[in-house]
């Protein structure tokens, strides 16, 4: 069954990088729009503070989330100059690869995976 995952990345700001952040969040966002079809949200939050960020992806289904992914190094690698991961979260049933790669990113990093992989309910809307 095709379930709905939800993907929550969680970052440091990096000092005096929060302009740069938001122009290439922003610019970043209207390339992901285009290219990648299947993902039905990419959005952006920062505390009060300026200092931390938390980047919402939702995905119709795993394989929306691995078509997502593709390319995920070369982008995290450029946003890594702008910010630190701080703490992933999954929430639904990623497939085995996309898992895979997580773990191993969270691990590299020294943060921490959070999966909640059971769907009991819900709708995700479209428009």
């Amino acid at each position: 069954m095709n379930e709905p995952i939800v993907f929550i990345s969680h970052f440091r700001i990096k000092a005096d990088k929060l302009d740069a952040f938001r122009t290439y969040f922003r610019e970043g966002a209207i390339g992901l729009q285009a290219a990648k079809p299947r993902t039905l949200a990419f959005l952006a939050y920062v505390d009060e503070a300026a200092t931390r960020a938390s980047i919402i992806h939702v995905f119709h289904d795993a394989d929306a989330m691995d078509l997502h992914f593709e390319g995920a190094a070369e982008r995290s690698r450029a946003a890594y100059e702008f910010m630190e991961p701080d703490g992933w979260e999954i929430y639904g049933a990623p497939s085995a690869a996309a898992l895979g790669m997580m773990q191993q990113s969270a691990s590299a990093a020294g943060v921490t995976l959070t999966v909640k992989p059971a769907h009991i309910g819900g709708f995700l809307r479209d428009r």
